[in-house]
């Protein structure tokens, strides 16, 4: 019995043949990256978004404290609108480096004006939403909207 053309391709080549037929772990997580870059990008833009619309419009618990945050007032007020403008655009994939930008100096600002003067520790001033919110935005920045987004579609965004 001879063996299959694949089998003798493979001996000739030295491969097993379940290594040529099906892609490794690696290379199916490369695959996905797009996509769950896509998810990341997403969710932390809902995220966030939900944290304007808390302080504008009270919803979701309202803002730090019940209620709502009085319109004009610094930081406040213009913080909010950063976090629902920008985390629907971050959301959605629209200007979404831009927004991200905007969006990451925003909690830089949060964290340095508003919770290290507490301490100097994340965890010890309360800043672990501003310190991840402002990391993850500027990540965004550097890698892009992702596979799912209104850039990519409006061809805006560099194809991968």
């Amino acid at each position: 019995m001879s063996p299959t053309p694949t089998a003798a391709t493979s001996q000739a080549t030295g491969q097993s043949a379940s290594a040529t037929s099906s892609p490794t772990l690696p290379e199916r997580l490369d695959a996905a990256r797009p996509y769950v870059l896509s998810l990341f990008r997403i969710v932390i833009g809902l995220l966030f978004a939900c944290h304007g619309a808390a302080s504008l419009f009270g919803v979701l618990g309202g803002a730090v404290g019940g209620g709502t945050v009085p319109a004009g007032t610094w930081p406040g007020w213009y913080a909010a609108v950063i976090q629902l403008v920008g985390g629907v655009l971050v959301m959605i994939g629209l200007g979404s480096r831009s927004a991200a930008f905007i969006s990451s100096g925003s909690m830089a600002y949060a964290y340095f004006d508003v919770h290290q003067s507490e301490a100097l520790m994340p965890i010890q001033n309360h800043g672990e939403a501003s310190a991840l919110f402002c990391w993850a935005f500027l990540l965004l920045v550097f890698t892009g909207p992702g596979a799912l987004s209104l850039d990519r579609l409006f061809g805006r965004a560099k194809r991968d």
